[in-house]
Parts: structure tokens; sequence; C-alpha cells
């Protein structure tokens, strides 16, 4: 391997002639020229705009992927330009293990279809969340990368750069003011204060051109800002409809679980009828436990199903006493003219009435009545 000698000798001897310069003037024991304030607010302003943006994108990064271990392999993978693996969301492999309980416990009873359902749920909203990983990394985590690996490796070059001409423009300005100084002593100092002024208008010249192209490129932050602020925008718009789908997806849930569990009960009593002189055993219900009112008992002799196929909200009677205020949590479309549809935060007058599914009472809103689900209500006291 061939070296020159000669230049890395003088490398090294520059080098250590500017470290010394650096420390001289961080000691207050040198001159140093000052940029202007414009340049200076530039500089600042590109350094906070690199802190923040490197903050954003890491903290960016653990939201999108919560697994330390998992964002280390992506990053090789990265550094190795090869591709990514395909990773199953955590909502998918939920709704997987769902399903395949389902299928031993058996897809046909109450427990199999409810799992299903919340499954096939659970697998809408891992797919979500992915179409919003991949959104997120591509109009916002990439335009981040590209600032911090493209723009600001160029704007740390051209800085360096610039800095190293400011340290020999002032060593230029010092070698001349010695000379000067000696100039008075001894007429042969004269050739060298002619050639340290000539040094000086070269680096001068030198200093002048690196500010300028420094500055051009700290100027250019402010349109970084604007690409920014378009791209946190589509972050923003691409999370709006991840949560806004999630909403849909959980609500829709809801609703087939508020119909289905009447048919879950009366498979249950099919299997195992209860005998007729007694009220048939309570069904452990498969949905969140919510606020209930006192139900009347059910007919003795009557089973639940055949009560309910005859029983006409319409034409019943609300009891004298055990009516309650109710608040609707959400939205509800009535499947049939039995049921009574419900709007979100409206306040109707509910009871119950013997024979009837513990799951569901009548409700009312003025001359308007019939059966509403429990789960889609806050009694009130």
């Amino acid at each position: 391997m061939d070296f020159n000698v000669k230049k890395l000798a003088s490398d090294a001897g520059v080098f250590f002639s500017r470290a010394m310069q650096f420390t001289e003037e961080k000691l207050g024991q040198a001159e140093k020229t000052e940029l202007d304030a414009h340049f200076e607010n530039l500089l600042a302003r590109a350094d906070c705009t690199k802190n923040w943006t490197e903050k954003i994108l890491r903290q960016t990064e653990v939201l999108l992927q919560p697994n330390p271990s998992a964002r280390v392999e992506e990053f090789l993978y990265e550094k190795l330009d090869r591709k990514v693996p395909s990773r199953v969301t955590n909502g998918e492999l939920l709704a997987q293990y769902m399903t395949e309980a389902a299928n031993d416990f058996g897809s046909g009873t109450p427990y199999g279809k409810t799992l299903i359902k919340v499954g096939e749920t659970q697998r809408r909203l891992g797919a979500a969340e992915r179409d919003f990983i991949h959104s997120a990394s591509i109009n916002f985590l990439t335009p981040l990368r590209n600032f911090l690996e493209g723009d600001w490796r160029t704007i740390s070059k051209e800085r360096r750069i610039l800095q190293n001409r400011r340290l020999d423009l002032d060593a230029c300005k010092a070698r001349l003011k010695k000379a000067k100084a000696a100039e008075a002593k001894a007429a042969l100092w004269s050739d060298e204060v002619e050639k340290a002024e000539h040094e000086l208008r070269l680096t001068q010249t030198e200093f002048d051109r690196q500010a300028e192209v420094t500055r051009l490129l700290l100027e250019g932050i402010s349109s970084t800002h604007v690409n920014h602020l378009r791209c946190l925008h589509e972050f923003v718009e691409s999370q709006t409809n991840y949560y806004a789908q999630c909403y849909q997806y959980m609500l829709d849930l809801q609703k087939q679980l508020g119909r289905f569990s009447g048919t879950f009960v009366g498979n249950a009593e099919s299997t195992s009828p209860p005998p007729a002189t007694a009220s048939p055993p309570a069904v452990a219900a498969t949905l969140p436990a919510v606020p209930t009112i006192p139900v009347v008992p059910t007919i003795v002799g009557v089973p639940n199903s055949v009560a309910e196929s005859v029983l006409n909200p319409n034409e019943v009677k609300p009891p004298a006493s055990g009516t309650r205020k109710a608040r609707v949590l959400y939205d509800y479309e009535a499947a049939d003219s039995t049921e009574l549809a419900l709007l979100a935060d409206e306040m109707i007058t509910v009871y119950s009435l013997p024979g009837m599914d513990p799951d569901w009472l009548i409700g009312e809103r003025g001359n308007q009545k019939g059966k509403v689900p429990v789960t889609y209500l806050e009694l009130l006291s």
C-alpha cells in the first residue's frame, strides 16, 4: 500500500494546529470570526429541527412497533437492503386462536359462534392495523429518515467545512497581525506581510463562499418544515381512518352479539329443558356485565321462547311499578317491527315483562314502543 508520508504529516499538522486554535478560542486566548445574527439563528433552527425530528421519528417507531426486538430486526433488514419479512399482527393472531378454539368447541354451539364472530372482527382490526402501519411508515417515517440521512448529512458536511474555513481565516488574521507588528522592527518582514495579506484574501474568499453555501442550505430548513407538516397531516389522517375502522368494526360486532344473545339462550334451553314446575336457570352471559333492573319471574310452566314468541310489545302495557329511565349508549337499528330503533345519548323508559329474555327489555319513546337490548343501555336510578 502506497502511503504519502508528506501529505499525512501535513494533514496531521493542520489537524493539531486547528485543535490548538479551537481550544484557545474556547479559553478566550484567541480571536474568533463571528457569524452574523441571521446566520446564527439559522444554525440554531437547524439544530432544533434535527433534534426534534430524531425524537419524533424514534417515538413514532415505538408507537407503530412496540416490540424492541422487532424494531432491531427491521433496522438490520433495512441496512442490509433486504425486504422486511411480513409479520402477523396481534389482532390477526388472536383471531386465529379464536377460530381454532371455535372449531374444537363446535362452531354450532353458542360459544363457538361467538368466538367465530369476535375472531373475524379481530382479524379485520389486525388488517386495519397493518394498513395503518404501512401508510404511516411510507407517508411519515420515510420523509423524516430521508431528511436525517440526506439533507442533514449534507448540511453537517458543509458546516464542518465552514468551521475549517473559519479556523484558517482566523489563523491568517493572527499571522498577519504578527507580521505587521514586526514590520516596524525589520524591513525583512515586508515580504512576510505581503504573503500574509495574500493568504488572508484567499482564506477570506473561501470562507465567504462556504458561508454562502451553508446559509442557502440552512435557509432550506423552512421548506423541510413545510414538507414535514404535510407528512404530519397524512399521518394524522391515516391514524384517524384506522381508529374509525376499529370503532365501526367493534360497533358492528356488538350489534351482532346483541342480536345473537336471544338465540344462544334458546339453544341452551332446548338442549336441557327446565322442569315444568320451576323457572329456567339463568344462562351465563357472554357479554360484559351491565346494570340491569329486576326481572319479573317467568310464567310457571311456560318456556321463555314460547312466551316471547307470543309477546307483541305494541299490545302490552307497562307495569304499575318497575319502570326506569335509561340512556342509550350506541345507535341501534331495529331488526323487525317488534324492536325499537335507538339513537346514542337519547333517554327512554324501560321495563321488563314476564317471560322475556333477560338480555332484552321493553323500551318506550313517546308513542313508540319495542324491544331493546340491555347491552346498549345505561340504566339510571
